[in-house]
């Protein structure tokens, strides 16, 4: 089985959990001996793991290009489709070729980000896929995310192969229910033309079903899972210098994310005990907001911000942490709870979020609930016995979700859709 993949981030390169669980399904998928996956970004750094699969890169994908007449570029398409069935493909998958800006090489730009001009990345990358959609052999097509959406309609348009879409996040999460018009019609376009919808949790399918309006048997979920832990990170130490409990939040500082219930919670705590250190690790447009909120409640003493954390330094942030906590608003999945289980780490979820339909041995509470969180804090860090427990059980737990089960049943899509 050959896929063709579009993603939009990659390890080591992320800025968010989708490239995260990119690597961790692909590397899952690639343990069954006929897989073969061919990765598309838009902008690959060199240093990507390609082990288990080829990754490609839509900047080093040349274009033809001469001049912007719509005759000559209607000319490159025709051997594949009529040329009014061309625009109206141009019109369907929000391509306007005007946008279109290339290099000395025939290749477009792209950021590797996620840009302030990110509707004018998306259209481009969509063009780019018919390109490489011609050029590779391939079973079928798997687009992630919204940004992916409209390459995998392109290639799908060019070759008739089968398109699954994965739904990572809509735009009601990421909005707190008040979503883009033009990335909710992105979203909804993919999801109408696509073949079969995979979501990370029962309730991104709810979602899905209810405000995009699709079939149930169309939609699967596919919850997320976990990759072990290299032995570097196993080996990491707390670090010294820090006797107190620290609680920590660690993710993008936006709305979607909750971090001003975090502060909440860890002003319901201070009142009552001065031997707890708060963090939020991360970043995002809510950063000077929590600051400044911080600030006005009186508890900076004891909160730090420690701004976007990568790679190892993520780890030494979970093993010197005494509770994880995410209190997000709409979490579809959040694969870090599992990452903070994973080295040991209490942790306290949302019932807002996909990964609390998978997990046991953690506190859960509604994101609003304040008091609830407030109280778990301060129970796993003054009950030794509690905090044991979470810790041993959970990393048990989260030691048996894997990306390889995750892995197999995406493939049994495949072989229904290809077969």
């Amino acid at each position: 089985m050959k896929a063709l993949m579009f993603g939009w981030e990659f390890p080591p390169h992320i800025l968010g959990g989708l490239g995260t669980a990119s690597y961790g399904l692909t590397k899952g998928m690639a343990m069954q001996e006929d897989m073969e996956i061919t990765f598309v970004i838009p902008k690959p750094w060199g240093d990507e793991d390609q082990s288990f699969l080829k990754i490609i890169g839509a900047n080093n994908t040349p274009i033809v290009w001469h001049d912007v007449q719509w005759d000559a570029v209607k000319s490159r398409y025709e051997q594949f489709m009529s040329p009014q069935d061309y625009y109206d493909l141009r019109d369907h998958i929000y391509a306007d070729f005007r946008y279109m800006h290339t290099n000395d090489m025939g290749c477009v730009e792209f950021s590797g980000r996620y840009p302030q001009n990110i509707l004018e990345e998306t259209n481009n990358y969509s063009i780019v896929a018919g390109v490489i959609a011609r050029t590779y052999n391939f079973d079928i097509i798997h687009a992630h995310d919204w940004l992916t959406y409209p390459a995998g309609l392109h290639a799908k348009s060019i070759t008739g192969k089968p398109l699954v879409i994965h739904v990572h996040a809509t735009e009601f999460d990421r909005s707190r229910g008040k979503p883009n018009p033009t990335v909710y019609n992105i979203e909804k376009d993919g999801m109408d033309h696509c073949d079969h919808i995979v979501c990370v949790s029962n309730l991104t399918r709810k979602t899905v079903i209810e405000n995009y309006n699709q079939p149930p048997e169309k939609v699967t979920t596919v919850h997320n899972a976990v990759d072990p832990l290299a032995p570097e990170i196993e080996s990491i130490e707390r670090l010294s210098g820090v006797p107190e409990k620290v609680v920590t939040f660690l993710g993008r500082i936006t709305m979607q994310k909750g971090p001003e219930f975090f502060v909440d919670a860890a002003t319901q705590v201070l009142k009552n005990t001065k031997h707890i250190r708060f963090v939020m690790a991360g970043s995002g447009d809510m950063m000077n907001q929590m600051i400044r909120l911080v600030a006005d409640r009186g508890i900076s003493d004891k909160f730090h911000f420690t701004g976007f954390l990568r790679g190892k330094q993520v780890y030494e942030m979970l093993k010197s942490s005494d509770v994880y906590v995410m209190p997000s608003v709409s979490e579809p999945f959040g694969i870090s709870p599992l990452e903070a289980m994973q080295c040991g780490v209490p942790s306290i979820i949302s019932y807002q979020s996909g990964c609390a339909e998978i997990l046991e041995n953690v506190i859960k509470t509604d994101y609003w609930d304040v008091d609830a969180m407030a109280d778990a804090i301060y129970s796993i860090c003054t009950y030794p016995a509690m905090a044991e427990y979470l810790k041993t059980e959970g990393k048990k737990e989260v030691d048996n979700i894997k990306w390889e089960d995750a892995g197999l049943k995406i493939r049994k899509i495949y072989d229904r859709l290809v077969h």
